[in-house]
């Protein structure tokens, strides 16, 4: 699903330029649940982000489903995040004007799906992650743990063969996280590709796999 090979990022500040993925060679296979941990700084958000397409970078070689993700225009990597990619983010990111429902399915709002077919799809993900009794709640009256059900609702709503989770546990307490994870499991076991960026141990202990960047590089 995604091959990885010498990627290098680099940020220009001033006349200053930092390079944070120094060579960074990665693979992640269909049906993986991997943790990658690594120190503040490190590299890692900047490794999702670039997976994620919402960043691009120097050089190097990134395939996600063997199609070489290099100089994409705006609208195809657009296309290729709505087709292929889900996000969870540690703050939710759930438009606060917006009922359950509504935020979860705006991805398919911009897929263009018609509004009785994408809030059929929307319930269902919302009975999924067992929400369905605040469907119709705003984001303001959800506790945490509830408010990051529906944003892994709304990530997956679009049956997207790939799920990006940026510390998706760190804004909650530690009984919440457990709920979290368990859930991220079952998704897995369901056949969703997921990949993690922690710093906790304990978070990452209950994925599949493991792997740490340090200084830029996987280790």
């Amino acid at each position: 699903m995604i091959q990885i090979r010498g990627l290098y990022k680099s940020f220009q500040t001033g006349t200053l330029t930092r390079e944070v993925l120094r060579g960074v060679d990665f693979h992640l296979e269909k049906g993986d649940f991997v943790a990658l941990m690594g120190q503040s700084g490190a590299g890692k958000s900047t490794l999702l982000h670039v997976i994620g397409l919402l960043d691009t970078y120097d050089h190097g070689a990134y395939h996600l489903n063997g199609v070489q993700m290099k100089n994409l225009s705006y609208q195809h990597a657009s296309s290729y995040r709505s087709q292929l990619i889900g996000f969870i983010f540690q703050q939710f990111h759930l438009i606060p004007f917006k009922t359950a429902l509504e935020n979860v399915a705006l991805p398919l709002y911009y897929q263009g799906i018609g509004r009785t077919e994408r809030y059929k799809r929307a319930w269902a993900m919302l009975d999924r992650v067992g929400l369905t009794a605040y469907a119709h709640d705003k984001p303001n009256a959800l506790s945490g743990g509830q408010q990051q059900r529906i944003a892994i609702a709304r990530a997956l709503v679009t049956a997207p063969p790939l799920i990006l989770a940026d510390e998706p546990t760190g804004a909650l307490d530690s009984s919440t996280a457990h709920e979290i994870m368990a859930l991220l499991k079952e998704m897995n076991r369901e056949g969703n590709t997921i990949l993690i960026v922690t710093h906790a141990l304990q978070v990452a202990r209950q994925c599949n796999s493991i792997q740490e960047i340090v200084d830029g590089k996987i280790s």
